[in-house]
């Protein structure tokens, strides 16, 4: 079925835990974010039907991510006061949001974060024994999260080194956003380790999850492009850089997205 009891169960986990952005609503879709990943992946490790090694690895890999994930940007949103100072005026503050779209906004990222682990309920719920593209879509999500964490921690340091210099060392020789592309191979791979279980209709709500995080992704980029063009644009090293190394993809030559104004989020 497309639709069961375990995605409604699924989305009122996430909606429990991604409600932390009633708060600040920001933290609807941050802090609040990886912990409803980690929760789901939770819950579908306690419920789930026939857990085989394969979905195993899968809930663990996204309980590992949630916590991962959650846990970095509590951290950077308490402690790290740049952060602060450099997302002053691109959030607003969250006494002017009114209530009834924070209502809509927790609803749907709730739903959001549902779809995104999709492809590991429909395979437990299905039954399906471990087949070769479950470990495969697994090794993508773990490649996806070391890379994340990875380019955190390089980021990281550099700004220890210089807090004043872009980054451009590292994972970022390759591409301009590396957390961003760890993010989106971790999906990726949820996506393949459905490969075989899900069925159907089931796919059509895979798929819109993958394109919506995908479209998140790249509004983020396109976020961080304009921060970036704004704090280092008069340098000539961001210049050369920025002409020469894609802004998320590696080996594909789209090196802006700023012009882009659909891609908001």
């Amino acid at each position: 079925m497309v639709f069961s009891t375990g995605i409604l169960l699924l989305f009122l986990v996430s909606m429990l835990v991604s409600s932390i952005g009633f708060k600040h609503y920001i933290w609807f879709f941050s802090i609040g974010y990886g912990f409803a990943i980690a929760g789901e992946g939770l819950l579908l490790l306690l419920t789930g039907k026939g857990i085989t090694p394969g979905t195993l690895l899968c809930c663990l890999l996204l309980i590992a991510y949630g916590l991962r994930l959650g846990g970095y940007l509590t951290f950077r949103e308490w402690k790290v006061g740049s952060y602060k100072t450099n997302m002053k005026g691109e959030i607003k503050d969250s006494k002017t949001v009114p209530f009834g779209v924070k209502i809509a906004i927790w609803l749907a990222c709730a739903m959001l974060y549902v779809l995104q682990a999709a492809p590991v309920y429909y395979r437990m719920a299905s039954g399906a024994a471990d087949n070769a593209f479950v470990f495969i879509g697994a090794a993508v999500m773990a490649f996806g999260l070391w890379m994340e964490t990875e380019a955190d921690l390089q980021k990281n340091r550099a700004k220890k080194i210089n807090s004043r210099r872009f980054v451009d060392t590292g994972l970022y020789r390759f591409v301009r956003c590396p957390n961003y592309l760890g993010e989106m191979l971790f999906w990726t791979g949820a996506v393949i380790s459905g490969i075989g279980a899900v069925t159907g209709w089931q796919w059509a709500l895979v798929a819109l999850g993958y394109a919506l995080i995908a479209y998140v992704m790249f509004s983020g980029a396109r976020r961080l492009e304009i921060r970036q063009n704004k704090n280092y644009g008069a340098d000539p090293e961001y210049q050369q850089y920025v002409k020469t190394v894609p802004i998320l993809l590696p080996f594909v030559p789209l090196y802006s997205v700023e012009k882009y104004k659909w891609l908001v989020a």
